[in-house]
């Protein structure tokens, strides 16, 4: 489709009229050929930066909105990223703890373990995989109070918190109010469960009462 030829403004926008044309008001397009230099007349030349305005905005208008849909990274910093990972490495840890499933277990810990309970026992990688898959020792479920990973080098992050544990014999689960220390160490690309030491939280003391 042809576009409308309006006098004057090659004169004051030299090489930029028919782009200019594109974005004027269809009232204005009607107007006839002469309306820019009736313009110049009634000393409105002041207004003409305006057309150029509005075909700017025309122009950038679609980038902004192409920018709009472009989505917001999944995580802030390299930090929340590994976080997050350390955060799934442990959900599997404790799904494979639970389950006793030895291919799980033996994927996600490493191989130089050091597991010391609040009991007081320690176990390797291979005597902790033994109990859970014997079921010796179950654990029944893993409630966090609190879980904080903490990252202290390369491939080096700690586990800190509280966590309230149902572990026993088949059937009879001791419920346990622990506070924890863990250790991750990225092997070979993956998080690998390092270390754990926990101890009980104190009972609660009933407050004295008043006579």
């Amino acid at each position: 489709m042809a576009l409308p030829r309006v006098a004057g403004l090659q004169e004051y926008f030299p090489g930029r009229a028919d782009q200019i044309i594109r974005v004027l008001p269809g009232s204005i397009r009607a107007h006839p050929p002469d309306l820019i230099p009736r313009l110049m007349k009634f000393s409105l030349r002041p207004l003409l930066p305006l057309l150029a305005s509005a075909f700017a905005f025309t122009a950038i208008a679609p980038l902004a909105t192409a920018a709009e849909k472009i989505p917001a990274p999944a995580f802030a910093n390299e930090g929340e990223r590994l976080r997050a990972a350390l955060a799934a490495a442990d959900d599997e840890r404790l799904a494979a703890t639970k389950a006793g499933d030895q291919a799980r277990l033996e994927a996600i810990l490493s191989n130089d373990l050091h597991y010391a309970h609040s009991s007081g026992k320690v176990d390797s990688k291979a005597s902790l995989i033994k109990a859970l898959t014997a079921r010796t020792s179950v654990y029944e479920s893993f409630h966090y109070q609190e879980r904080k990973f903490t990252l202290i080098g390369a491939g080096l992050a700690t586990m800190t918190g509280r966590v309230l544990v149902k572990v026993g014999p088949a059937g009879k689960p001791n419920e346990l109010d622990l506070s924890i220390l863990a250790i991750w160490r990225e092997e070979n690309g993956k998080w690998r469960f390092l270390a754990w030491q926990s101890c009980k939280m104190p009972v609660p003391t009933a407050a004295p009462t008043k006579n």
